[in-house]
């Protein structure tokens, strides 16, 4: 039996001699009959199901060979953190402060527990390590992204995809919605986004920067989009996963496809084809200077923030080309009006307009660095990507981060030598241990700068990425090198002793069925 193969690697482990017989486990016992305990009762009882049915059963201090599970601030262990004991005597005793650290408790217990129990299938293998481990994690915000624009995913890969970040102890799930390449999302009040916006002639078969031009006539047959019930479903999945979904929706660049239906938002008015591979630059945007756009974007924003119940809201706000908004009059006129110097304060005017509306719907607004240009919204929250200098930068200045620099997070860049890869990808190159080498606190910060920095999150974008099991292999076992990085800190282990743990978790992606690269 493995000594210690979990991944992230607790903050404080024991592993001690004998082994606990789990089909000597009588039953499921927790302290107090609330939903939360139920909930986490269940999920140990369907893991467990292929042992055997367990019951579960009121509290009784005296008995042994139970599952015990704890909640309650009393156990002081720190917010999402939690204890697991397994003891061969005494049975197994779950604690935490939160149901979220229960979870993740579960899912130490899931690795500890025999591998072929994944299969869902009554196993003979039955047999756990003794142990005693105290954890939590150090960053709060421990996230995962999607690009479902430039190549779409179907409902069940996303909730694959929420399956193998709840396995990571990850909390938070970034869905790209919308991108010039395709609009994801139906909104009821402009229903054109679906039926126009959502589709592009295909060019599947062509490299993604060579694509040819769109034919006139050519009907638009790649794309897809989600239904309001099918993101609710992925959001009631995720949200049983202790997982926090941040829809994107860009502003106010990235944003051709809408124009494919809706054109009179744009600086020009020219209605657009939706573009089958890369666009750039991105000249295309959204008219600052149209008090429509902004009713438009509500109006949006409105049904979203109806469908997503966290407290983010991404609004893009990156590679802004501002080269229409210099000759739109509508945009030149907006700048005299409001005083603004230039057009980097019309971009800062254009974000903290819609952020008074985030606010007022009692959500938070997240953008990438760019919405530094111009002066920052008073509450946002920075995605660095371009480096750490922009995280640096609203650090400094008070406001929340989120490390994602493309040294580092940027997953759809090569993982091995570029000359052994049979499959293009963006052109950086970052293999695991530089993955596993991140650290989200940049080193010009001090250490009360660096409480703003919330924590990080590995970016799939699929440009190069055209179906799930390649968008697998590029996420795995990046993602787990930074899921531990982000759980229990930079510097705290080996990269060595990680992938050595590393190669019993491969054997569970193997029963999971889940594509990784080599390891």
């Amino acid at each position: 039996m493995k000594k210690n193969p979990i991944i992230p690697q607790p903050t404080s482990i024991k592993m001690k001699p004998d082994y606990l017989n789990l089909k000597k486990i009588k039953g499921i016992m927790i302290i107090e009959n609330s939903k939360e305990l139920i909930n986490i009762a269940n999920i140990f009882k369907k893991f467990l199901s292929p042992i055997s049915n367990l019951k579960i059963l009121p509290w009784d201090n005296n008995s042994d060979k139970y599952l015990k599970i704890i909640i309650g601030e009393k156990t002081n262990i720190k917010k999402g953190g939690y204890s697991l004991i397994i003891d061969a005597e005494a049975g197994i005793l779950v604690q935490a402060s939160t149901e979220q650290g229960l979870y993740y408790g579960f899912q130490t217990f899931r690795q500890l527990a025999p591998i072929e129990l994944e299969k869902k299938i009554t196993t003979n293998s039955v047999k756990i390590k003794n142990c005693s481990i105290k954890d939590s994690p150090k960053f709060q915000y421990r996230g995962m992204h999607l690009d479902v624009s430039r190549h779409f995913f179907d409902i069940d890969f996303i909730k694959t995809y929420i399956d193998m970040i709840a396995l990571h102890k990850m909390n938070f799930f970034h869905w790209h919605l919308t991108d010039d390449n395709g609009w994801r999302v139906e909104i009821e009040q402009y229903p054109d986004l679906s039926k126009k916006s959502a589709y592009r002639v295909n060019r599947e078969n062509q490299p993604w920067r060579d694509w040819d031009p769109i034919l006139p006539g050519e009907k638009p047959t790649y794309g897809g989009f989600y239904t309001k019930k099918e993101i609710k479903e992925v959001v009631e999945y995720a949200s049983e996963r202790y997982i926090t979904i941040i829809p994107e929706i860009e502003m106010p660049a990235h944003t051709s496809a809408v124009f494919a239906a809706y054109p009179e938002f744009s600086c020009k008015g020219k209605t657009l084809n939706v573009v089958p591979g890369s666009y750039w630059p991105t000249i295309d945007i959204f008219c600052a200077g149209n008090d429509s756009v902004f009713s438009f974007l509500e109006n949006i924003l409105t049904e979203i923030i109806e469908l997503f119940p966290g407290k983010y809201i991404h609004i893009g706000g990156d590679e802004a080309d501002k080269t229409y908004w210099k000759t739109c009059k509508k945009c030149q006129k907006r700048i005299n009006e409001e005083n603004l110097k230039n057009e980097e304060e019309l971009q800062s005017y254009f974000i903290k307009r819609i952020e008074k509306f985030i606010l007022k719907k009692n959500k938070k607004l997240v953008g990438w660095d760019e919405i530094l240009e111009g002066g920052l919204a008073s509450s946002a929250t920075v995605m660095s990507w371009r480096g750490t200098r922009g995280g640096v930068e609203a650090a400094k200045a008070g406001h929340n981060v989120i490390m994602c620099p493309t040294t580092h997070c940027y997953f759809d860049y090569y993982q091995s030598n570029k000359s052994k890869s049979k499959q293009p990808a963006f052109d950086g190159y970052i293999p695991l241990e530089k993955v596993y080498s991140f650290n989200p606190v940049p080193k010009e910060l001090s250490n009360e700068e660096s409480k703003y920095v919330l924590g990080g999150q590995g970016n799939l974008w699929t440009e190069f990425v055209k179906t799930p099991e390649r968008a697998q292999h590029m996420v795995l076992p990046r993602m787990t090198a930074l899921s531990e990085v982000l759980w229990t800190g930079t510097n705290t282990n080996t990269y060595k002793d990680f992938y050595k743990r590393l190669q019993y978790l491969k054997e569970r992606y193997k029963i999971l069925k889940w594509n990784h690269a080599p390891i």
